[in-house]
């Protein structure tokens, strides 16, 4: 049975949690164990816990994200350590990279990462795929790693470590999630629909001859794009976060003439005891997830506003 160790910032202790549950067809085969400083027994020294499981792991995941870059721990000390072991044919560093972040510029950016590409997990629209090929990439690597023999490990007996035994996998708790978490999250899915449709419309004047493009930002919470045909306006839409006695969420209008609060489809900023996501209130008449990621829901809105170019 190999040895997996979660490598990652407590910041990103929800997408680890996720992670940890797609593996478990992964743990019931007994492909694998599973290790993170959550499964330190109590009374335990942590710092000689985590480094004795480093030396003791087959496979080193490094959850990567700007936490992960900026936390002196899991950069200076763990991932250090698992690209040493890594070198030198000890263990397999897999980077699984959670969020947008400059990685590749990492001593680790020379690896191959999962989501393929170097996708971040948080990029896809629907957030199973993204586990779906990390998991895969997980046993790929493990099946067809060797794993080396109890002789050549560092000697780990003095370190008290949870009971090898039988137990739960069922042990994640509801984690409760404020308002100014919600609105946090409101704020950065509005930011990223904003840089994503700046973008596309960039993309989309310099590939179609005949297109012209417009993004307007409004102010921090509004912005406009519009897209002419041949000098004619083919396409115009409003996007807008909502607040207060509008819900908490973030609106398509595609309609120059209605007022302000008046929108097409609207997503609203909901929130479960594994995380915060984006739900479509359905007046799109489109088909979809009820749980989007912030490209999921760029996507959607993208899609909403480019019709009218295609017909």
């Amino acid at each position: 049975m190999a040895v997996v160790l979660f490598s990652y910032s407590h910041a990103d202790e929800d997408l680890r949690d996720r992670l940890e549950k797609n593996l478990t067809m992964l743990k019931r085969q007994g492909v694998i164990d599973t290790f993170h400083d959550r499964r330190i027994a109590a009374g335990s020294e942590v710092d000689s816990s985590i480094s004795a499981e480093l030396e003791r792991a087959d496979v080193i995941l490094l959850l990567v994200s700007t936490d992960f870059l900026a936390s002196a721990y899991c950069y200076d000390i763990e991932m250090k350590r698992a690209m040493e072991r890594h070198e030198r044919g000890e263990a397999r560093v897999i980077p699984v990279i959670l969020r947008p972040c400059e990685w590749k510029e990492a001593p680790f950016g020379k690896l191959m990462a999962t989501p393929s590409d170097g996708k971040p997990i948080t990029s896809f629209p629907d957030l199973d795929d993204a586990f779906l090929q990390v998991t895969q990439a997980i046993r790929q690597a493990v099946t067809g790693a060797s794993v080396s023999p109890p002789s050549a490990r560092a000697d780990t007996q003095s370190v008290v470590r949870p009971p090898s035994g039988p137990r739960s996998s069922n042990l994640r708790l509801p984690r409760a999630f404020s308002d100014a978490d919600k609105d946090r999250f409101r704020d950065d899915a509005f930011e990223y629909i904003a840089k994503y449709f700046e973008n596309s419309l960039g993309e989309l004047a310099e590939r179609n001859a005949g297109i012209d493009v417009n993004f307007r930002r409004i102010d921090a919470n509004q912005f406009t794009a519009t897209a002419y045909k041949d000098g004619r306006k083919e396409s115009w839409c409003r996007i807008f976060s909502q607040h207060g006695m509008m819900g908490n969420g973030i609106a398509f209008s595609a309609n120059e003439n209605i007022g302000t609060g008046g929108f097409n489809e609207s997503l609203s900023i909901n929130a479960d005891a594994e995380g915060i996501y984006l739900n479509p209130l359905g007046m799109g008449m489109r088909a979809t997830s009820g749980r989007l990621t912030f490209e999921g829901a760029a996507e959607l809105y993208w899609e909403l506003f480019i019709d009218n170019l295609r017909r």
